[in-house]
């Protein structure tokens, strides 16, 4: 079976700066023999339509055209008893050099490709020693505690590579590497990251449907922030009964509103630590509330008795499209919100052991 190798997927549309002379776009390609066609690639939705393709030679291609604005578009290479390669890239007039490999791919030589070559080296580094750690969790003499001290080395080394990703797109904001990378990662920043960069985005982004949803949900965020009172919605009960966030919340209670839904796995193995929460506090003056992502109600009702969920449950039953959801900028779950007893936002995405400690110093 041939293996498919996504190198950094991108899509990004930035006005090039390079004028009118046109592209070369040309390079090598690790494994490949001659005769094997270089395919240049852009994406209708899901599907891959190629623009033009040159044959390989003496391990070597060469692409030439214009390009009136800089979009992304990706290089791949389709060759027999050959892995299929598909690596990303700015086209932009200028010249542009590609090394195509099944591992560590580097396309430069533009402004735009030198900035996100920069971003891609440092992601790629960092993945390299994650793939070489996940090899060795595999190893079945390690001891729980080596076992443990791999996933936290795991743990690090992925926030390595959102650190990595926030600073390239605070670096880059005002090009197209910035505003692919934002577009790519916005769900995983936080109001404080985000609600700076708004205002340097360039002009020519402000009709795009992803930038404008993002600025969206940077207002959603700010009038949801931590200090803030909470917004209050109103969706049904497993049972059909409307009910709003502000029958348990801003009525003396510590209110946690868990994000949630029974289709998402990592939501599932959240739930222990939920329920350990709710049996420790539910008679201190603490309540949960779960706000369901679900689209069908009996996996909801099912979810709810498989994971032993005895908290309150409300749901709009529309999936990512959500009412509550989407007024608190919930872009991934599990996602927790924690109130105060007069309804003061305390606390947003909290997870693990977290979850208990800010619950206890709320009830002090």
């Amino acid at each position: 079976m041939k293996k498919v190798i996504y190198l950094f997927a991108t899509a990004a549309i930035f006005a090039a700066c390079s004028g009118n002379q046109g592209y070369t776009v040309s390079g090598t390609v690790e494994g490949a023999k001659d005769g094997d066609t270089i395919h240049l690639v852009m994406m209708d939705g899901r599907m891959p339509v190629s623009l033009a393709t040159a044959i390989v030679k003496g391990g070597a291609f060469s692409l030439k055209g214009t390009q009136d604005t800089a979009q992304v578009r990706y290089l791949t290479l389709h060759a027999p008893d050959h892995c299929t390669l598909a690596a990303d890239f700015f086209l932009e007039n200028g010249d542009i050099k590609a090394d195509l490999r099944e591992e560590g791919s580097s396309i430069t030589g533009t402004p735009n490709n030198d900035a996100y070559q920069a971003i891609r080296n440092q992601v790629n580094a960092l993945s390299s020693q994650m793939a070489d750690i996940y090899e060795q969790m595999a190893d079945t003499t390690l001891t729980p505690e080596q076992r443990e001290a791999k996933a936290e080395t795991m743990e690090d080394l992925q926030e390595q590579v959102m650190d990595a990703m926030k600073d390239g797109i605070k670096q880059n904001i005002t090009n197209a590497a910035g505003i692919h990378l934002l577009k790519q990662n916005y769900y995983q920043m936080d109001i404080d990251e985000l609600d700076p960069l708004m205002p340097q985005i360039p002009a020519a982004y402000s009709n795009d449907e992803t930038i404008v949803k993002i600025k969206e949900n940077v207002e959603k965020m700010k009038a949801t922030a931590v200090g803030q009172k909470f917004t209050d919605f109103e969706m049904q009960t497993p049972d059909g009964k409307q009910v709003k966030l502000s029958d348990y919340a801003g009525q003396g209670k510590v209110v946690l509103v868990d994000f949630w839904a029974s289709w998402c796995g990592p939501c599932r193995r959240e739930m222990p630590n939920l329920i350990d929460t709710y049996a420790k506090y539910k008679n201190k003056n603490f309540e949960i509330v779960g706000v369901s992502l679900d689209r069908d109600a009996e996996s909801w009702k099912k979810g709810i008795k498989d994971l032993g969920i005895t908290w309150p449950q409300m749901s709009d039953l529309k999936y990512w499209n959500c009412e509550g959801a989407k007024l608190y900028a919930v872009s991934s779950i599990p996602h927790t919100v924690l109130i105060g007893g007069d309804g003061t936002i305390l606390a947003r995405g909290l997870h693990g052991d977290e979850i208990q400690e800010a619950v206890a110093g709320a009830l002090k």
